[in-house]
């Protein structure tokens, strides 16, 4: 399965928290960001993403980064 179709399907479970701009899911591959302030800015805001990361408990600053475009919008994916 196509890792865009992993995060679709994931999205549709509860979000594990919420932050100013994103919220936050566990995922098959990884924990995954969905910006949700409008429109999403460019490049990905990984930093924002990972200062947002400590308010819901997850420390990501040594995982992996990636983004992809979804149906959804902009997700930020961290995976080891």
């Amino acid at each position: 399965m196509p890792i865009r179709e992993l995060l679709e399907d994931a999205l549709d479970e509860p979000a594990i928290g919420q932050t100013a701009r994103f919220s936050w899911h566990a995922t098959p591959v990884g924990i995954a960001a969905l910006w949700t302030d409008g429109t999403a800015p460019t490049p990905p805001p990984f930093e924002n993403a990972l200062q947002e990361g400590l308010e819901v408990g997850l420390d990501l600053s040594r995982e992996e980064r990636e983004f992809h475009q979804i149906n959804r919008g902009l997700v930020l994916l961290f995976h080891s």
